[in-house]
């Protein structure tokens, strides 16, 4: 039985009609628990930052962050340290535009975003999908084996090469779920 992706704005009904009999599972930030534990938000603690020996953060988005230089902000390590699954992200309209992601907290190389999808984001998940949620991982694959599973994100973007929306963590679940995780380095 596959794995699907929808998104977490769907009503109940309109879910229903499309999924009949599947188990639908919000994976989201707003997530009941256990499978809030899958949202890249929740913190977790001890997530290796990438190209930065040593460091760790509480959440895969607080590396995200973190890595982030805007035009008039560079790294923030502070956001490695959040939480409270709130207070993560950093944007455009207070720093300006994106440059890119730094390759670690001292590096001298910014990523561009596609880069950064590959050498940041990607392992950062990874990690937490077989450190710290490898239980539900097995969760879904038994759920998967029985029925037809729908995942909820607020988008579902699950091409790493599509940079036109953000991409669903929802979506790299299923493709780790079924053994197809997309290729780390450029």
């Amino acid at each position: 039985m596959p794995i699907q992706v929808a998104n977490r704005r769907r009503s109940a009904v309109s879910l229903a009609k499309a999924f009949p009999g599947a188990h639908v599972i919000d994976v989201t930030s707003k997530a009941d628990a256990p499978w809030v534990r899958l949202s890249p938000f929740y913190p977790h603690g001890g997530i290796p930052v990438p190209s930065t020996p040593r460091v760790r953060s509480q959440s895969v988005e607080g590396v995200w962050q973190a890595l982030k230089v805007f035009e008039t902000a560079d790294v923030d390590p502070g956001r490695l340290h959040v939480t409270s699954m709130t207070g993560l992200k950093r944007t455009v309209r207070k720093h300006g535009p994106v440059r890119g992601h730094r390759e670690g907290l001292h590096g001298d190389r910014l990523l561009a975003y596609q880069s950064a999808r590959r050498r940041i984001y990607l392992p950062a998940y990874r990690w937490v999908l077989e450190n710290k949620t490898s239980d539900l991982v097995e969760r879904l694959r038994h759920l998967a084996g029985e029925h037809d599973v729908v995942l909820l994100d607020y988008t579902t973007n699950g091409d790493i090469e599509d940079s036109r929306t953000s991409l669903s963590h929802a979506a790299l679940i299923c493709l780790y779920v079924q053994g197809l995780w997309p290729h780390e380095e450029d």
